[in-house]
């Protein structure tokens, strides 16, 4: 890996001396101390704080951890997940990189193999087509093809699915695309909550992961409990989360969708029917004893998602219900997803291309049989 470092990558910014610097002084340096946070001086969090404590805090505790990608370092990043991190732990360990997803991937994987802890932004997910063979040849599969002698401690982050207004080349959700792959696993947080402790635990993972965030809630706040602050706080991979409790049908999204569910759950809960609501948190390992549990008590199914319906994650778990609930069901099961068609620009056309609440009510009243379905309508 250090051979083709040498060569530099793209335009020739990005030396191998510093990489070389930062594997040398990762494997031969101590654990620091982790960053403490109070947990009375805030009780909002936004995705984008809780991105970036999660990375300045693993990076603290462990040396061997360092980001790269494009704009994260003088910039701060695309987003400012990294605001401040540079200035922190240096250019030997926030290191920006050329345009050219597939150089610094392949980077990334080799410095896994070396036995650092790499982070790799990629600047949209739209953008890990350039490097996808890293991705799915190289980090995923490394592992088995060795017997378990290799490690691929790597993360795969930044923004997936539709932002608003950037059009079918930047608007593609992978949670599907990779969870189909052997040997990663796909991780889709919601909350901060789930974007500090998700992120923290793919760090420490010792395979790879794909961490599939979502642009427009970098913004959003959300209540954290003071736990959430601790240094030490982090969440299992592969265990969903019911952000909601209910009895009538059980509704399944992830990422950006959880927050249109628990609408459609308030909305719902004026016209009688209780939904419970599964945030998903991990899509690869997937929590199916939490789904079917649910939905052996309600009785019913609806699964939400950005993606394109065919082969997608809402099929996926329709399938693991079929199999082991089938029994359990009174009615057909609903899956609301994305149009099956490009990412239209026109942001009317967008809207019609993206899951809406509007959808989710009006599924979740068909399982519940308050409607006409949809056939009769027609």
């Amino acid at each position: 890996m250090l051979g083709i470092a040498r060569r530099k990558v793209g335009l020739g910014v990005f030396s191998a001396t510093i990489l070389e610097q930062a594997l040398q002084r990762a494997l031969t340096a101590g654990s620091v101390l982790p960053k403490k946070y109070s947990t009375t001086a805030k009780e909002q969090m936004t995705v984008r704080e809780a991105l970036n404590t999660a990375l300045d805090e693993e990076m603290s505790a462990d040396p061997k951890v360092f980001l790269m990608g494009e704009e994260v370092g003088e910039y701060q990043g695309a987003y400012k997940i990294s605001k401040g991190l540079l200035e922190k732990y240096g250019p030997d360990r926030v290191l920006d990189t050329p345009i050219t997803e597939a150089g610094f991937a392949g980077i990334g994987v080799g410095a896994a193999y070396y036995g650092l802890r790499p982070v790799v932004e990629f600047m949209t997910f739209n953008f890990s087509m350039q490097a996808i063979d890293h991705l799915i040849n190289s980090a995923a599969k490394s592992n088995y093809m060795s017997a378990g002698q290799i490690s691929v401690p790597i993360v795969f982050r930044g923004p997936n699915g539709a932002a608003a207004g950037v059009g079918a080349q930047h608007s593609q959700c992978f949670a599907a695309w990779y969870a189909h792959v052997p040997g990663l696993k796909v991780l889709t947080p919601y909350s901060a909550e789930d974007a500090r402790g998700l992120l923290k635990a793919a760090i420490r993972d010792p395979d790879p992961v794909v961490f599939l965030e979502n642009e427009l809630l970098y913004g959003e706040s959300f209540p954290v409990s003071a736990e959430v602050f601790d240094s030490s706080f982090c969440l299992p991979i592969g265990k969903a989360k019911i952000e909601r409790e209910g009895k009538h049908v059980t509704i399944t999204a992830y990422s950006k969708m959880v927050g249109y569910a628990l609408q459609a759950a308030e909305i719902l809960s004026k016209e009688g029917i209780s939904a419970e609501v599964i945030n998903l948190r991990s899509i690869r390992p997937l929590d199916r004893d939490a789904i079917n549990a649910s939905v052996r008590k309600t009785n019913r199914l609806v699964t939400v998602e950005e993606g394109f319906p065919q082969h997608g994650v809402g099929a996926e778990i329709c399938m693991s219900v079929i199999e082991e609930s089938f029994e359990y069901l009174d009615a057909p099961v609903e899956r609301i997803a994305g149009a099956d068609v490009p990412m239209p620009y026109a942001a009317n056309l967008e809207r019609m291309a993206v899951p809406q609440v509007d959808d989710i009510v009006r599924a979740a009243k068909r399982a519940c049989y308050r409607s006409v379905p949809m056939a009769a309508a027609a």
